[in-house]
């Protein structure tokens, strides 16, 4: 119990004293490992994703904005969840296999991992410490080239809203 609360402090700590997401590390939906480290000088689009909710089908919208950006120093990861509503109950095998199969995803996507709560990733203790808690699933945070966050998009932020390809524009220097 004593090593549980310990390794919580410090993981709360560590997300409270990172500088941008450059200091944080995920695995591929394949496993391997993805630091965020390899995505310096780009400005970044993390999504936390889910196969069975209402808005699943916005990963048509975001493989469309990953492939209007993603030639221009832009990264869209896509973070499966199954925090809201067990909407993400599959394996990374099958959830990589839907969003292929339904929605043609090409943009990168990390391993699953809790998003909220006592058991959320660092990185997003990071993104809530700075942005805000992400409500629900499909919840956007974008960051500058520099690491940092911009700004938290809700659910209801469609992908090709003017609201949010705007901060993009605005993010690539546009």
């Amino acid at each position: 119990m004593r090593t549980a609360a310990a390794l919580g402090l410090f993981m709360t700590l560590t997300a409270y004293g990172a500088g941008s997401i450059y200091d944080y590390q995920l695995k591929t939906i394949d496993g391997a490992a993805l630091p965020l480290a390899e995505y310096k000088g780009k400005v970044v689009l993390l999504v936390n994703v889910a196969s069975q909710c209402g808005y699943t089908p916005q990963y048509a919208g975001l493989e469309r904005i990953w492939e209007k950006y993603k030639q221009r120093n832009f990264i869209l990861l896509g973070i499966p969840a199954n925090n809201f509503g067990h909407q993400e109950p599959g394996t990374e095998a099958e959830i990589k296999a839907f969003c292929q199969r339904k929605y043609s995803v090409t943009f990168p996507m990390a391993s699953k991992i809790s998003v909220t709560g006592p058991d959320a990733a660092p990185l997003y203790q990071y993104l809530t410490a700075g942005a805000g808690p992400p409500r629900w699933n499909f919840t956007k945070y974008l960051i500058d080239a520099h690491g940092r966050i911009i700004r938290r998009f809700d659910s209801k932020v469609e992908p090709e809203s003017t609201e949010l390809t705007q901060a993009i524009e605005t993010a690539l220097g546009n």
